[in-house]
């Protein structure tokens, strides 16, 4: 997998360093006060902090610098002139200097969490991430609501393969994120990552098994390698052909494909072996009613499908297409009720309700759920194109 590091502009790590160093750090350096007790603040340590300061605020980073190594010489063990030096070390992207400066400032006084923030931060820029863990790990501890600061942690995670730890996580970003791209397709890399852990350890254990094909078969169909796939669920059903699930696994491959008639094969099969698996079922009866075949066959299965699992609105929305078909509308309402309860903005719901309601003579009714459906499908082809605009986005962007 390759790994996207955050945004590594000064910007990017400047809420935490304002949240926690402008408001600890520059405190004790500029409580006077504070550094009486402190034989090494004379006053030309005090005058070079201002000048330091006042270099800082003109821009004049470099003069900034001198006047703070100028301090240090002076006052070797003033820990937080060392948080000072390393922020603007670490905001001009000098992260090997900020880090040797940050470090020693830590050993004089461990108890200076922006310090050990961007310490953590400044390993992470240098690829020492083993160092840099445990820093961003506490760091974050302290400011959890962080996206960047959390992102880096993924990222370190993921470097070290501890896929499990990386997944809480990116699921905290994505809780406050909902529309992060970048979140869902680490999410959804880690999982793949997984996957392909779990495949490699059944594997080591016995390849041939029935368990290594069928997960062999999910990773290749979770790619939409459907071909590929079915050559991995039929080795797992010649093995094992009355065992639950491995039917299953065939018939969904066929389902995504279109491919009806093979796909209502094997639902029987499964339903041989567990008769009460009310999704395959319901995808026995969506597969006769997507061939064309028998409206009174599927009707047989879906309330079948209903009477054990009456939650199954899609099997609701099913029964409803065939009663349609079978030209009792009205029996069909109800359902379709229902589903429009639980998906008010599924097309097929709309239109199913405006053949019920044409067939009842109610013009306006059936009007005005055309103009819904139409309305949902417009809005759901332009997601679509939007989702691969992105998609497409997101694979040329710079990793």
């Amino acid at each position: 997998m390759q790994l996207q590091r955050p945004d590594q502009t000064p910007s990017s790590c400047r809420r935490l360093l304002q949240l926690v160093s402008l408001c600890l750090v520059l405190v004790v350096l500029i409580a006077p006060q504070l550094l009486v007790a402190q034989d090494e603040v004379t006053p030309t340590v005090q005058r070079l902090y201002g000048e330091a300061k006042a270099a800082e605020h003109e821009g004049d980073i470099a003069t900034a610098i001198s006047k703070y190594r100028e301090m240090l010489k002076l006052a070797p063990h003033l820990a937080p002139a060392y948080n000072n030096l390393g922020m603007l070390y670490f905001n001009s992207h000098d992260y090997k200097q900020a880090a040797e400066v940050l470090k020693r400032g830590l050993e004089l006084n461990p108890n200076m969490p922006t310090a050990s923030a961007m310490l953590g931060m400044s390993y992470f820029q240098l690829g020492e991430n083993t160092r840099a863990e445990p820093l961003l790990l506490k760091a974050l501890q302290a400011h959890p609501d962080d996206d960047h600061l959390e992102m880096m942690v993924i990222n370190l995670l993921l470097g070290a393969q501890k896929y499990d730890d990386a997944v809480t996580h990116l699921k905290n970003v994505l809780a406050r994120n909902p529309k992060d791209q970048n979140a869902w397709y680490l999410l959804g890399q880690t999982y793949l990552k997984l996957s392909e852990d779990s495949l490699k350890k059944i594997n080591e254990i016995d390849p041939d098994s029935v368990v290594a094909h069928i997960i062999a078969g999910e990773v290749d169909q979770s790619m939409h390698n459907y071909d590929l796939a079915l050559v991995e669920y039929k080795k797992a059903v010649d093995k094992a052909p009355n065992r639950p699930g491995t039917h299953m696994h065939m018939g969904d491959a066929y389902w995504y494909m279109g491919k009806w008639e093979a796909a209502q094969t094997e639902f029987k099969a499964e339903l041989a072996n567990d008769p009460n698996n009310c999704i395959a079922r319901w995808k026995l009866a969506n597969s006769i009613l997507e061939a064309n075949d028998s409206s009174n066959d599927a009707l047989t299965q879906l309330n079948q499908v209903i009477d054990r699992c009456p939650s199954l609105m899609q099997a609701r929305v099913d029964r409803a297409r065939a009663l349609v078909r079978l030209d009792r509308q009205p029996e069909a309402l109800p359902d379709l009720l229902l589903a429009e309860k639980d998906s008010p903005n599924e097309p097929t719901i709309h239109f199913l309700l405006a053949a019920v309601y044409r067939a009842q003579g109610k013009q306006v009714d059936a009007r005005k759920e055309m103009a819904t459906y139409s309305k949902l499908q417009r809005e759901a082809s332009a997601t679509v194109a939007q989702q691969a605009a992105d998609a497409e986005k997101l694979k040329n962007s710079p990793q």
